[in-house]
């Protein structure tokens, strides 16, 4: 069901989404192509804060930070998982693997190594104050419009 929570939620988020990924795109290496990384960054930041945030909003201060939090984890691990996807996808195209196991199992293993590219204090801090920002804003917005 639409709340003004799970609509302020879905903004929230897909707006962190939009300006962290401008923060990665300096961390991935040279001559990278983006393409739509970002449309798709912000695409799974609305259906993150619309399914996962928005309705959990309503429970307080502390519980809204933790589900800032978690919605943003949520975001994280998705976006991860999609671009190890892409990336994956890219890849089998050129022949890279040499079985749909191993290029099935290479999904996490770009994935992580996404992770570590992006495990930087000038990404982790943006991504844990936005989050905590976002679950605020969930729980204003969820006081607001019942």
């Amino acid at each position: 069901m639409p709340t003004g929570a799970r609509l302020a939620a879905a903004i929230s988020l897909a707006t962190l989404a939009f300006v962290v990924s401008f923060l990665v795109m300096p961390l991935l290496p040279e001559g990278t192509n983006f393409g739509y990384f970002v449309h798709i960054n912000v695409v799974l930041g609305l259906l993150c804060g619309w399914i996962f945030m928005g309705k959990r909003a309503g429970r307080g201060v502390v519980p809204a930070i933790n589900n800032g939090l978690t919605g943003m984890a949520v975001l994280v691990l998705w976006a991860l998982f999609v671009q190890g996807a892409w990336e994956m996808f890219r890849l089998a195209m050129r022949h890279r693997y040499g079985g749909p196991f191993e290029a099935l199992s290479q999904i996490f293993v770009i994935g992580m190594e996404y992770f570590f590219l992006i495990a930087v204090p000038s990404v982790v801090i943006p991504l844990v104050v936005g989050g905590a920002l976002a679950g605020l804003v969930t729980e204003n917005a969820s006081q607001r419009w019942r």
